[in-house]
């Protein structure tokens, strides 16, 4: 779908914007009041008659209206004018694309002009097109018969009336694109992207300036990987480290680390899961998805920013080489961990990750992602991921930086009890302590990995990269959810500004 901000051929459909407070005064203003006038006032009368009162993303279609030159005109709440800020913006670009994706309509035109919000126009109408972009992204790849009204027919959306909104765009289509990246990593069976094809497929990001390198099963055997090579035992699949390097920086700076979870099929080894729904694994590498996808939006919008994101890659296997509840297995660096659970098999990838990422970046922010527990989706549902740290400064940061972009998080404990919980009575922890608050204890797990002085939180987010329901910002499937969230947290707090 084509995103512009200039008119072109005629539009099938034909967007105005009305606030909460011209339907207050029965008055509507700029496009949509000279709609009205030259339909002798039947625009105001159809609105009232429908109830519609300006809400935010609130709808009103009309068919053949009078003063248009399209067959189609639609009316877009704002709500009142002081809390039209960003987000609102974005919810009515989604909105309208989700009206129109699948109409026949092929191209739509939103009149802008006059629209009055808590930012200004041209930034406005900019989020507006960053709305259409996330909630027009689809996966159709594997449809081959598509019944026709399912079928996406939008093919052009024209944003017009606000001066200099393309200049506002510009990096957030690179955000928007991140978010696509990762959206299709999750969405892509694992026969498809596995280990060395999920490695492959992030080839390009090099095309946008970002260095990678890749550690293979050899490497890592070599630097002493044990929890991670446990797990990538059981699989044909050979397990990758993809490391992505991005520095918008002049000169050598610490760079801020990101490192995601990738196990691009979790079937949960000799500890199997169920069969109901054991298709959903595809997506438990969610986490390294997003970091993918937020290095890809920082590349993009060229974030004066240094950061690095990590990825391990396995896939866990139930095979005759599979590792087997009880075994003990040695850590990077140097730690034992007794494996009660071989479907606790994240954090034995993250472990060695994290060893790896500090011994070669000395990073002094962490910040990890995981599809970690079925425990935290007991906890907060689907509409928060869980949030552990370390540091309290680090923990309001990435809650701030979630809340301005709608990734919402929400802090979980740490403490003393819940590691103790995780003592291996014949090595140094179990991966796995009682059932009774698992995503705790999975995140003190993590956090004997995690070196003095080092900043960390780590994002437990199971229950938020893929969804069963519409959205305001993405259709049924695969969220996308932390790369806005990453980089805003970035741009908020490590970028240099000139």
């Amino acid at each position: 779908m084509e995103i512009g901000f200039a008119s072109s051929a005629a539009p099938q459909a034909h967007v105005v914007l009305v606030n909460a407070a011209d339907m207050k005064a029965a008055a509507l203003t700029g496009p949509a009041g000279a709609i009205d006038a030259a339909g002798g006032g039947a625009l105001l009368r159809a609105l009232t008659s429908g109830r519609f009162e300006g809400e935010a993303a609130a709808l009103v279609e009309i068919l053949a209206p009078a003063g248009v030159d399209a067959a189609r005109l639609l009316v877009a709440g704002t709500g009142p004018a002081d809390k039209a800020d960003a987000a609102v913006f974005e919810k009515i670009g989604a909105a309208i694309v989700g009206r129109f994706i699948t109409s026949g309509v092929e191209r739509v035109r939103i009149d802008m002009a006059g629209v009055v919000g808590a930012i200004p126009l041209a930034e406005a109408a900019a989020h507006v097109a960053m709305g259409a972009k996330l909630r027009g992204w689809r996966f159709d790849k594997y449809r081959t018969t598509v019944k026709p009204k399912a079928k996406p027919t939008l093919g052009a959306i024209e944003i017009v009336g606000a001066e200099g909104a393309e200049a506002f765009f510009a990096p957030l289509a690179g955000i928007a694109d991140g978010v696509a990246r990762t959206r299709a990593l999750v969405s892509e069976p694992a026969n498809i992207i596995y280990p060395e094809s999920f490695v492959e497929h992030s080839m390009d990001l090099a095309e946008l300036g970002v260095e990678l390198t890749v550690l293979d099963e050899a490497e890592m055997a070599a630097l002493g990987m044990g929890a991670l090579l446990g797990v990538a035992q059981g699989s044909v699949r050979k397990p990758r480290i993809l490391a992505m390097r991005w520095n918008g920086l002049e000169g050598d700076s610490t760079p801020v680390v990101l490192i995601g979870k990738g196990v691009t099929f979790d079937t949960g080894g000799i500890s199997i899961k169920p069969a109901g729904g054991m298709e959903d694994m595809k997506w438990d590498m969610g986490g390294a998805g997003t970091v993918t996808g937020a290095m890809h939006a920082l590349a993009a919008r060229k974030a004066r920013a240094h950061v690095v994101g990590i990825v391990g890659l396995v896939e866990n296997m139930p095979d005759g080489n599979a590792q087997r509840p009880g075994d003990v297995v040695r850590t990077m660096d140097g730690q034992t961990v007794e494996v009660i659970n071989t479907d606790a098999e994240g954090r034995l990838v993250l472990c060695d990750v994290i060893a790896w990422a500090q011994s070669v970046y000395k990073p002094e922010v962490i910040v990890d992602l995981a599809t970690l527990t079925g425990a935290i989706i007991v906890s907060l549902g689907t509409e928060y991921a869980g949030l552990f740290s370390n540091d309290d400064g680090l923990a309001a940061q990435l809650t701030a930086a979630g809340t301005a972009v709608g990734d919402k998080l929400w802090r979980m404990p740490l403490g003393e009890p819940y590691d103790k919980a995780i003592n291996s009575d014949i090595a140094d922890m179990k991966n796995v302590g009682p059932r009774e608050g698992g995503s705790i204890t999975a995140a003190q797990f993590i956090k004997r990995f995690i070196k003095p002085g080092v900043k960390w939180a780590h994002l437990d987010v199971a229950g938020v990269v893929w969804t069963s329901k519409a959205l305001p910002l993405v259709d049924k499937g695969a969220t996308g959810f932390g790369v806005r969230l990453l980089d805003r947290f970035v741009a908020d707090n490590f970028e240099t500004r000139d």
